[in-house]
C-alpha cells in the first residue's frame, strides 16, 4: 500500500467554511476516488504545517491517477480557497504515523 501525504495551513476566517468543506465534501469525494482516509493531525503549537492528513491507496500508480484526473483537479482547486501551503507527497504506507 501506498499514501498519499497532505500538509496545509487554513486560511484566516476560513476555519468554519473549511470544515465543513472537509468532512461534507473533500473526504468523501476522496474515498470515492479511491484513497481512504487514515488520520488528520492537527498542529496545535509550533513551526509546523497546521494539517497533516493522509490517505492509502492499494498501489503508488493509483494514488497517480487520482491526483492525474479532473475530479481531483475540480476538489483540489476547491481546497485551496480555504488553505495556504499545500503540499502533497506519495510514500509507502508503514502503517505508522508519517512525515
Amino acid at each position: 500500500m501506498y499514501k498519499l501525504l497532505m500538509t496545509w495551513d487554513i486560511r484566516s476566517g476560513r476555519e468554519s467554511e473549511y470544515f465543513e468543506f472537509v468532512v461534507q465534501e473533500f473526504v468523501p469525494r476522496l474515498t470515492r476516488l479511491g484513497a481512504q482516509p487514515t488520520e488528520a493531525w492537527y498542529t496545535v503549537y509550533g513551526n509546523a504545517p497546521q494539517i497533516l492528513t493522509g490517505a492509502v491507496a492499494q498501489d503508488r500508480e493509483a494514488l497517480e491517477k487520482i491526483l492525474e484526473g479532473d475530479e481531483w483537479k475540480t476538489l483540489h482547486e476547491k481546497l485551496l480557497t480555504f488553505v495556504n501551503n499545500f503540499n502533497f507527497k506519495i510514500v509507502p504506507h508503514t502503517g505508522h504515523f508519517q512525515l
